[in-house]
């Protein structure tokens, strides 16, 4: 089992992303902040090594600008070996990691125009990780999308722009439930057509879970299916609702005893955990620990 956090590294040095706006997004200033976030990421492959977290989502906002000609650089090719060095450390390691498109990136929209922006999109996330040289068990994570007052027409159409991915983008791209349009059942049955992976995401099956009267675990179970040997271990998503905020906020740090709890109910270690949670690191930490002296007892 791993368990790892998403995109910052809280309370570490030099490891704060940068960007800039549209209009200051010169070469050399989109130089300047890949060359920055370079080492940020760096340091916090290093924290991640150092802390024993083998499971990590690198930001979509690595390269500024990414999937936008106004980034015209061939990023890929000028930092080439800033990003081979950053890659054998996650393979050396055994780390996993991820990316996760924005709720922009949007596959299934009845707009070609905006279709089209997420194809490029996927296209630059895929870019990032084959530019790191890790295999096809570094995912990208996506949502399906909108409903568009059509539900079927608007899973049939997310089906049908899938089919039209490249293949280095569809070994990588896993299917993930939402909190408000698309609840775990809906993925399943949009990943039996798509054979892309499905991750089972507790917080938003709280919130917008299927009619199925189904315990998480089945769910979870069903999803393991969709992975097959290439794709890795099964990874899901696991997060609390923070009180204060609207449903699907993430919680300001893991509940320790409700982890274990779920960890106990689970019955498993073949499985890789990401936390969606405010504290990031410390949380990440906090449970590998508490895991570890589990699995020891």
């Amino acid at each position: 089992m791993n368990i790892g956090y998403a995109c910052i590294s809280v309370g570490v040095r030099n490891t704060e992303l940068r960007s800039c706006i549209q209009k200051n997004a010169t070469e050399t200033k989109l130089m300047e902040l890949i060359e920055h976030n370079l080492k940020s990421l760096d340091t916090m492959i290093h924290y991640n090594i150092n802390n024993k977290i083998k499971l990590f989502r690198i930001s979509s906002d690595l390269i500024p600008f990414g999937s936008s000609p106004v980034n015209k650089l061939p990023w890929w090719e000028i930092y080439e070996q800033q990003l081979k060095q950053i890659g054998e450390k996650i393979k050396q390691s055994g780390m996993r990691v991820s990316m996760h498109p924005g709720q922009y990136t949007v596959l299934n929209s009845p707009d070609d125009k905006v279709v089209a922006r997420a194809m490029e999109d996927l296209n630059y996330h895929t870019k990032v990780l084959d530019s790191l040289g890790v295999g096809p068990s570094h995912k990208i994570v996506l949502h399906i999308g909108g409903i568009y007052n059509d539900k079927p027409m608007a899973m049939q159409r997310f089906i049908t722009n899938y089919s039209m991915l490249s293949e280095e983008v569809k070994k990588r791209l896993v299917l993930e439930n939402d909190d408000k349009m698309y609840n775990i059942k809906d993925v399943l049955k949009i990943s039996s057509y798509t054979k892309a992976p499905v991750i089972f995401d507790n917080l938003h099956n709280k919130i917008n879970p299927p009619s199925d009267n189904k315990d998480e675990v089945l769910w979870i179970e069903d999803c393991k299916i969709t992975w097959k040997e290439k794709d890795g271990q099964q990874k899901i998503h696991y997060s609390r609702q923070n009180p204060k905020k609207q449903p699907g906020s993430h919680s300001e740090t893991i509940v320790l005893h409700e982890f274990m709890e779920f960890i106990e109910k689970l019955s498993r270690n073949d499985i890789d955990i990401m936390l969606e949670v405010k504290d990031k690191n410390l949380s990440a930490v906090k449970c590998i620990n508490a895991t570890s002296k589990n699995i020891r007892s």
